[in-house]
C-alpha cells in the first residue's frame, strides 16, 4: 500500500476521514473504522516523510481506536489493533531511541502472548519475533534487564523449533545478532553466551545453506567467547564461519554481512595477536589488515581504525624482528592519521580519530581546550553509567592526559584519574575489555606519584593494579600488570623499606614468567630481574630463578626466522643474555656445586651455534630404532637450517612480489615466519614423540656433565668464568671431578682494564709502538692474572708439560691472549710464554670440541689440500705462500683455485672434495654484521661467513686461514657467541682450525706456512691424524716467528688454534 500510494494521496485520505470523524458520534459503528484507517494512513505517511510526528499521531490514533466499542463489519478485532499498536511503539523505540516505547512494547508482547492469539487471528510466531526484536531494542538502549538476552535466546529456540520450510525467523535471529554485538559495544558481558552459540548453531541447521545473517551471528558469538576463554577452537570456528561470508558471491553485489565479515575476521586476527605472543599470529594479522585496508570501498571511519591498528602492528613487527621496513611502515601510517585529523579538526571523521596520541599530539592547545570543553557538555547530557557516558569519559580522560603532556600540570592529571575512578567504578570486569579502566588508572595514578612525589597516589596505583589482577578478562595482560607493580612495589620499598613489599614483588616473580600470554624475551628479562633480586635478598628462590632465566634464554631468539636477525635480538638483550649464564655458573660455583656450573656455561655460550648444530644433529642412532620418525626429523632440520640460514627477505609488497601476496596481504618476510613456526611446532612435536621412545630420553635435551666432560678425553679445558659477582678458573678433566682456582676480588676489573688497554692502543694501528708495548703489558697482566695460578694448579695436578690443552674463556677473556701469556719469570733468562709449556688450543663450547673429535662418515683417508689464494697488490707475499703449498704436492694432492676461478660457489664446492684446506687472501669485517665478515676473492666477490655455514663438509679435517680478522669478533657482537670465520669453518666440519685473532702481516705468510706444515707433516706424530698434529705443528711455527730478530710479538701472537 505504502508503494501505491503518495503522500498528497494519503493527506487527502486523512482529511477526508477527519471531516468524516467531526460529523459522527464516538458511538456510531464506523467511527472505529475510520480511526483505525487514520491511524494506518499516518504510518505510511510517516513510512514516506519519516517525520516522527505522523508516527506519534498514527500511535495515538491506534491508542483511541483500541478504547472504542467493535465496529460493525469492521474486518479488525481489538487484539489485531493491539497488535498494530505494539508494532507502531516497537518502530518508535528503535528509531528515535525511546526507552519506554520498547519497555511499554515487551510488556504488550509478553501479554499477547498469553493470549489465544490464533482465536483472534494473530500469528503467535510475528508476536514471538517481536518481542525478540523489542528486547533487543532493549539491549541496545541499555533499559533493560540483566535477563534480556537470556528470554531472547529462549524465545529464538521456540521460533526455530516450529518454523515452517519457506519462512525461516529472520527477523528475530537479526535481532539477537545486533543485540550481542550491542552488548559487547557497551563492554557489558553477554548472558548467555554459550546459550546464544547453542541457539545460533540449531539456526544453522535450519536456514539455508550459507546464511550470511547466521554465519556471522555465529561466528560473532564466538570471536567474543574467545575474547574470555582464549580457546584455538573458538578462534579456528570462527574464523571458518567468516571465510564462508567472505568467499560467497550472491549475485553481482555484496551484501553488508558480506562488507562486515572481513571487518571481523581482520579484528579477530589482531585479536590473537594481541593475545598469544606468536610470531605467526602477528604476521597473519598483519596480513589481513593490509589487504583490507588496500579495498577502495572501506569506509572512512573504519579505514582510520584500521590504519592505527596497522601502525601498532608495524611498531611491533619493528619491535619483535628489527625490520627498518616495518618502522617506517609505522611512521607512515601514523602520519597519514595525523594529517587526516589536521584536515577534518571540527568534523565528524575529526572526532572519530582522535582516540590516537600521536593524533591528538597534532592538535593545537585551543583546539584541545575546545576537545574538552564540549565532551564536558556532551557527559552532562548522557545517562551516568550508559556506555555512550563512559566513551566521553574515556575520550575526555585522553585529552586531558595530551593537554598534561604539554603542561605538565598536575591539575590535568588528576582530571584523568578522576575520569578512570568513574569508569572503573562502572566497568563490567567480566567483558574481554573490562580490565582497562583499571589497567589505565594505576598508570596514571603511578605517572601523578613521579610527579608529585605523594605516596598515596603510589599506594592507590599499586591497590589498582592488585585488583586488575584478579580480574579474568586481564589474564592476556597479566605481564604488563605485573611489570608495573614490581615498579610500584620497588619504589616503596626504596623509600619505606617496607619487606612486606620486598615478599610481595618475590611472589610476583613467578606469574609473570610463567606468563604464557607474554613474549618470551620479555620473560627472560624478568626472570633475569627474579634472580637478581632473589640473590641480592637471599632468598630460598633464587636457584628456580636462574634455571628458568636459562631455559627462557635459547627460547628469546628462536623465534626469530633468520640467523641475522636471531642475532640481532641476542645483542638487543646484551647484559642479560651474556651475563646470565655466568652470574648463575658463579652462584653455583659459590655453592660449591661445580659440575653444575660448567653444564650452565655450556649451556649458555655460543647459542647460536648451538641451535644450528641442533638442526644437524645425527639421526643414525634413532633410524636405527625408527626409521619413518628420524626421516621426517632430518627433513623439517633441513627445511628449518635453508630457512634460517637465508637472508632476511623483505618486509614489503611490491609488485614483483606477485598478485596473492597483493591480494592476501603477506609480503615474503611474513611468509617466512609463518613457514617458520609451523616447522618449529612440526619439530616440538616429532622431537616429544621421540623422547618418548625407550633409550631416547635425553634425545636433544641439554648435555649433562657426564657428557660433556668428555671434551677433556685428549687434555685438560681450562674455562674462565668473568663474571661480577665473582669470577672463577675451573680445570676440567674427563676422569676427576673439576678443579677450582679462586681468584682475587679484583680479577674482575683487571680484566676488563686488559681488554681496554689493547682495544684502544689497537687504534693507533697494529704496527704502532704504541700497541706493542701495551700487547706486551697485556701478555704481562695475563701471566699474573690467570697464567701463573693456572700453571702452577696444573703443576700440582700432575698434567706434564708439553700436554695439550683447551681454553674455553667467557667474556672479556674471548679476545685476550690467553696461549701467548707471559713471559713466564725463569732461571736461565730464556723468554718462556704459555705456550712454550703447554700446546693451547681454544673451543667455543664443550660441545663443538666433542663434535670435532667424532668419527668421520667418509671412511677412506686419501688427504687432499684445496688452496685458495687471492694475491694482489696489497699482499706482495701472498705468491711466495702460495708457492710454499704447492710445493707440498709431493706429500699430498694440492688443488688451486686463484684468480677467476676462485668464486664462492667454487671454493664451498672444493672444500667438499679436499680434508685440508689453506686460505691465501684478505679477510674482511663488517661491524655488527658478523654474517656479513667474509674472505675476499676474484673481483671482490666474497665467500661469507653465512656462505660458509650452509655448507656441509663432512670430509673436513683442517683449515688454515692465512687472512686477516678470522678469529675475531666484530664490534657490537657477543664475546661468547664466537661469531668468527674460524668458528664457522670449524662448524661446518673442519677439525681443526688455525685463525687469526687481527690483522695479519703478510710478510709472515711465507715462512709461517713453510715452518707449519714442515711441523705437522714430520714423522714425530706418526700414527695420529694430521689434524690433531696441527695445534703442536702451530705452536712450533709461531715459536720459530718468535726468535727471529726484529720479530714484533703482534705478529706472532696473532695466530690462534682452534679444535681438536
Amino acid at each position: 500500500m505504502a508503494q501505491e500510494l503518495s503522500i498528497m494521496q494519503l493527506d487527502q485520505i486523512i482529511t477526508s476521514h477527519q471531516r468524516a470523524l467531526s460529523r459522527i458520534p464516538r458511538s456510531h459503528p464506523p467511527y472505529t473504522a475510520y480511526i483505525h484507517v487514520l491511524a494506518k494512513s499516518r504510518f505510511l505517511r510517516y513510512e514516506l516523510s519519516e517525520q516522527k510526528e505522523d508516527l506519534d499521531k498514527s500511535i495515538v490514533h491506534y491508542i483511541e481506536a483500541i478504547f472504542l466499542p467493535p465496529s460493525w463489519g469492521f474486518y479488525l478485532n481489538v487484539v489485531q489493533i493491539f497488535f498494530q499498536l505494539v508494532l507502531s511503539l516497537l518502530h518508535r523505540s528503535g528509531k528515535f531511541k525511546q526507552p519506554e516505547d520498547a519497555k511499554c512494547a515487551v510488556e504488550y508482547l509478553r501479554y499477547l502472548r498469553g493470549l489465544p492469539l490464533d482465536t483472534f487471528e494473530v500469528s503467535h510466531k510475528v508476536v514471538t519475533a517481536s518481542l525478540v526484536q523489542a528486547l533487543g531494542i532493549q539491549v541496545e538502549l541499555e533499559t533493560g534487564g540483566t535477563r534480556d538476552i537470556e528470554e531472547m535466546v529462549m524465545l529464538c529456540q521456540e521460533l526455530l523449533t516450529c518454523h515452517c520450510s519457506e519462512n525461516y525467523p529472520t527477523d528475530a535471529i537479526t535481532a539477537l545478532f545486533f543485540a550481542i554485538l550491542c552488548k559487547f559495544c557497551q563492554r557489558k558481558q553477554v548472558q548467555p553466551l554459550d546459550g546464544v552459540i547453542q541457539c545460533l548453531r540449531d539456526a544453522l541447521k535450519i536456514f539455508p545453506p550459507g546464511s550470511h545473517l547466521v554465519l556471522l551471528g555465529l561466528a560473532t558469538s564466538l570471536v567474543i567467547r574467545y575474547g574470555t576463554n582464549y580457546s584455538n577452537g573458538d578462534y579456528e570456528e570462527a574464523m571458518t564461519l567468516l571465510e564462508c561470508v567472505i568467499a560467497s558471491h550472491p549475485g553481482e553485489s555484496t551484501s553488508a554481512f558480506q562488507a562486515l565479515a572481513p571487518m571481523m575476521a581482520t579484528a579477530l586476527a589482531r585479536l590473537r595477536a594481541s593475545i598469544y605472543s606468536n610470531p605467526q599470529y602477528l604476521e597473519e594479522a598483519n596480513s589481513r589488515l593490509r589487504a583490507l585496508l588496500s579495498s577502495s570501498s572501506l569506509d572512512s571511519g573504519i579505514r582510520h581504525s584500521f590504519t592505527y591498528v596497522m601502525a601498532m602492528l608495524a611498531e611491533e613487527r619493528f619491535n619483535s624482528f628489527g625490520l627498518t621496513e616495518a618502522l617506517q611502515e609505522a611512521h607512515s601510517y601514523t602520519s597519514e592519521m595525523v594529517n587526516l585529523a589536521s584536515s577534518s579538526a571540527h568534523g565528524t571523521f575529526g572526532e572519530n580519530i582522535d582516540n590516537v596520541e600521536a593524533v591528538r599530539a597534532a592538535y593545537p592547545m585551543a583546539v584541545v581546550e575546545e576537545k574538552i570543553q564540549n565532551l564536558r557538555k556532551l557527559i552532562s547530557k548522557t545517562p551516568p553509567r550508559s556506555s555512550e557516558h563512559n566513551a566521553y569519559l574515556e575520550r575526555l580522560a585522553d585529552w586531558y592526559r595530551t593537554k598534561f603532556f604539554r603542561t605538565n600540570d598536575i591539575t590535568d592529571l588528576e582530571e584523568v584519574i578522576k575520569c578512570r575512578q568513574v569508569l572503573l567504578a562502572s566497568a563490567d570486569t567480566s567483558h574481554p575489555f573490562g580490565f582497562q579502566p583499571a589497567l589505565f588508572l594505576g598508570f596514571d595514578l603511578y605517572m601523578a606519584f613521579e610527579c608529585s612525589n605523594k605516596m598515596e597516589y603510589l599506594d592507590e596505583s599499586i591497590t589498582v593494579h592488585r585488583g586488575a589482577l584478579e580480574m579474568q578478562s586481564a589474564q592476556p595482560f597479566h605481564f604488563i600488570l605485573i611489570k608495573q607493580l614490581f615498579e610500584s612495589l620497588y619504589e616503596r620499598f626504596r623509600l619505606l623499606g617496607r619487606r612486606q613489599d620486598l615478599d610481595e614483588i618475590i611472589e610476583l616473580f613467578p606469574l609473570g614468567v610463567n606468563d604464557k600470554f607474554a613474549k618470551v624475551p620479555d620473560r627472560f628479562a624478568l626472570s633475569c630481574d627474579w634472580a637478581l633480586v632473589t640473590r641480592v635478598a637471599r632468598h630460598p628462590s633464587v636457584s628456580v630463578a636462574y634455571e628458568k632465566a636459562m631455559s627462557l634464554m635459547q627460547s628469546s631468539f628462536v623465534s626469530a626466522p633468520t640467523l641475522q636477525i636471531q642475532h640481532a635480538r641476542l645483542v638487543a638483550m646484551r647484559g642479560l643474555c651474556d651475563k646470565m649464564p655466568l652470574d648463575y655458573a658463579s652462584y653455583q660455583i659459590k655453592m660449591g656445586q661445580f659440575a653444575q656450573a660448567i653444564e650452565t656455561l655450556e649451556r649458555g655460550r655460543a647459542l647460536l651455534w648451538s641451535e644450528m648444530r641442533g638442526l644437524r644433529n645425527s639421526m643414525d642412532q634413532l633410524s636405527r630404532f625408527n626409521s619413518p620418525l628420524a626421516t621426517k626429523l632430518a627433513a623439517i632440520n633441513q627445511d628449518l637450517e635453508s630457512l634460517t640460514m637465508s637472508v632476511t627477505p623483505s618486509g614489503t609488497i611490491g609488485i614483483s612480489d606477485g598478485g596473492s601476496q597483493i591480494n592476501d596481504g603477506m609480503d615474503p618476510f611474513g611468509r617466512l615466519v609463518v613457514k617458520q613456526q609451523k616447522l618449529l611446532e612440526e619439530r616440538d612435536v616429532l622431537v616429544s614423540q621421540i623422547q618418548e621412545l625407550s633409550g631416547f630420553g635425553e634425545f636433544l635435551k641439554t648435555p649433562s656433565f657426564e657428557t660433556i666432560r668428555i671434551a677433556a678425553s685428549h687434555g685438560p679445558v681450562i674455562i674462565i668464568n668473568h663474571n661480577e659477582w665473582r669470577s672463577d678458573i675451573l680445570i676440567l678433566f674427563q676422569d676427576t671431578p673439576p678443579s677450582l682456582i679462586p681468584t682475587t676480588d679484583d680479577f674482575y676489573d683487571r680484566a676488563n682494564k686488559l681488554r681496554d688497554r689493547l682495544v684502544v692502543a689497537r687504534k693507533e694501528g697494529l704496527d704502532s709502538e704504541r700497541y706493542g708495548r701495551a700487547l706486551r703489558s697485556v701478555l704481562e697482566g695475563l701471566y699474573r692474572l690467570v697464567g701463573r695460578p693456572v700453571i702452577d694448579r696444573l703443576c700440582a695436578l700432575g698434567v706434564p708439560e708439553q700436554s695439550r690443552i683447551w681454553w674455553c674463556p667467557t667474556s672479556v677473556f674471548c679476545s685476550l691472549p690467553l696461549h701467548a701469556m707471559g713471559p713466564i719469570p725463569s732461571n736461565d733468562g730464556v723468554k718462556r710464554y704459555f705456550s712454550d709449556l703447554y700446546i693451547p688450543s681454544y673451543t667455543p663450547t664443550l660441545s663443538a670440541l666433542i663434535e670435532s673429535r667424532k668419527p668421520s662418515s667418509q671412511t677412506s683417508y686419501h688427504p687432499s689440500l684445496l688452496l685458495v689464494a687471492h694475491p694482489d697488490a696489497s699482499l706482495p707475499g701472498a705468491l711466495g705462500e702460495m708457492a710454499v703449498i704447492q710445493s707440498l704436492n709431493t706429500r699430498l694432492p694440492v688443488s688451486t683455485l686463484s684468480g677467476k676461478n676462485a668464486t664462492p660457489a667454487a671454493v664451498v664446492e672444493g672444500l667438499r672434495d679436499h680434508k685440508f684446506a689453506h686460505f691465501v687472501c684478505h679477510g674482511i669485517l663488517e661491524t655488527g654484521k658478523p654474517f656479513d665478515a667474509s674472505f675476499k676473492l676474484y673481483e671482490d666477490e666474497r665467500l661469507t661467513l653465512l656462505d660458509i655455514v650452509r655448507s656441509r663438509l663432512p670430509a673436513a679435517e683442517f683449515a688454515f686461514l692465512a687472512a686477516c680478522h678470522t678469529a675475531e669478533l666484530t664490534d657490537d657482537s657477543i664475546a661468547d657467541e664466537a661469531l668468527h670465520l674460524t668458528a664457522a669453518v670449524q662448524y661446518c666440519g673442519f677439525r681443526s682450525v688455525v685463525g687469526t685473532m687481527w690483522e695479519m702481516a703478510d710478510i709472515d705468510g711465507r715462512e709461517l706456512a713453510e715452518n707449519f706444515y714442515k711441523s705437522m707433516f714430520s714423522g714425530n706424530g706418526q700414527g695420529v691424524p694430521y689434524h690433531l698434529r696441527s695445534a703442536k705443528a702451530l705452536r712450533d711455527a709461531t715459536r720459530k716467528m718468535r726468535r727471529k730478530k726484529g720479530m714484533t710479538p703482534e705478529r706472532w701472537v696473532n695466530f690462534v688454534h682452534y679444535g681438536a
